[in-house]
């Protein structure tokens, strides 16, 4: 992806594209990232055809809000597929339930994306790369952050000529209060919560985050190990699933640090990478702090809009499919890069079970 020339408030919301827009069945409404596909601006470049939803009431106030008609929706794959058939597939149920979606699209060649992260854990990851693979599918995964302009631009600073050295340290703080706190709507908050559904709590919801941006600068460097310490900070709101987890990622030669927690003062996705000598520091989509000498001292930068095409997860699916847009190496919504997330999330959780270094090379030789 690369930028372009536009201010951010300058930003283009009508449509930039003029050829037949990629027909999406939307699968799952319970991840509330879904509102991103259903009020998104209409661009010209999809067509929401069909909605999933076995939760009627959920689907019809869905529909209402975002002046959808409520004859998108069907109760389940098999009904949707039988009257409608989709160029494309976007996940927006449980994360357990990817996997099942996988299933059954993949044999019918049907381009899949899913709401991060990949999987509810290693297991189900490794089949559903297995299906990918096998029916030549594409399996994408999507994360908000993978649209922040702050760090594309943080990227191309930090590899090649890099300003201020190779990359030494990389530290990710994500979160928010909590998802009771925050209010998400119960359909939401029941598998969020849930250590099946989910996977675990906060280092599922939110360690994704910064293992999927770090695989992406590393360039799918992979790790030498992984510890990971989790806690239970309000175990009368989250009694089954932690709500802070700080895991670390060695590497041969640098170190990243990922802080996912629901109990940080207030919303955040911030980032902070460091080189021999300076930093650049994403305070959040846009804003860039950044230190190439500590004698020259810090400056401040606002990163430009990325390429309309793709500036977010719908244009991106539309390139791939209708275009054939090969996606570049350990991209961020690659399957390479979201395979590497699962292992590292997988090696985390043992961490933080074993107390214990998960060494990568001896854990995952014994998969």
């Amino acid at each position: 992806m690369v930028e372009d020339n536009t201010a951010p408030e300058e930003k283009v919301k009508t449509s930039y594209y003029s050829g037949e827009p990629l027909k999406v069945a939307v699968i799952g409404l319970t991840h509330t990232h879904v509102h991103w596909i259903l009020g998104r601006e209409d661009l010209g470049d999809i067509e929401i055809v069909a909605i999933v939803e076995s939760n009627r009431d959920l689907a019809e106030r869905y529909c209402e809000q975002h002046g959808l008609s409520v004859d998108l929706i069907y109760d389940s794959m098999q009904a949707m597929y039988a009257s409608v058939k989709p160029e494309a597939v976007t996940a927006f149920n449980d994360i357990y339930g990817h996997l099942e979606v996988v299933e059954f699209f993949a044999p019918k060649g049907v381009p899949i994306m899913v709401e991060k992260p990949m999987a509810v854990n290693w297991e189900h990851a490794q089949k559903m790369t297995q299906l990918a693979k096998e029916h030549n599918v594409p399996l994408l995964t999507n994360y908000e952050t993978s649209w922040y302009s702050s760090h594309h631009k943080a990227k191309k600073m930090a590899v090649g000529d890099s300003l201020f050295g190779p990359i030494q340290r990389m530290v990710f703080h994500h979160g928010h209060p909590g998802p009771i706190e925050i209010g998400c709507n119960e359909e939401f908050l029941e598998w969020l919560t849930d250590p099946v559904l989910n996977g675990a709590g906060a280092l599922t919801d939110f360690g994704c985050y910064g293992a999927n941006l770090a695989t992406w600068f590393l360039n799918g460097e992979v790790p030498t190990g992984v510890t990971a310490i989790t806690r239970n900070y309000k175990p009368d709101m989250y009694p089954k699933v932690d709500d802070d987890a700080t895991i670390v990622i060695d590497y041969k030669d640098k170190q990243v640090i990922v802080q996912a927690s629901w109990n940080w003062s207030h919303n955040r996705k911030d980032m902070e990478l460091y080189g021999k000598t300076g930093y650049v520091i994403c305070s959040n989509g846009q804003d860039l702090k950044i230190l190439e000498k500590e004698e020259d001292g810090a400056y401040e930068q606002k990163a430009k809009a990325l390429q309309q095409g793709f500036h977010d997860p719908f244009a991106l699916l539309n390139q791939v499919v209708k275009h054939g847009h090969q996606l570049e190496p350990y991209d961020v919504s690659s399957l390479e890069n979201n395979v590497l997330v699962m292992q590292i999330l997988e090696a985390a959780k043992v961490s933080a079970e074993t107390g214990k270094t998960i060494s990568w090379d001896v854990f995952f030789k014994s998969e």
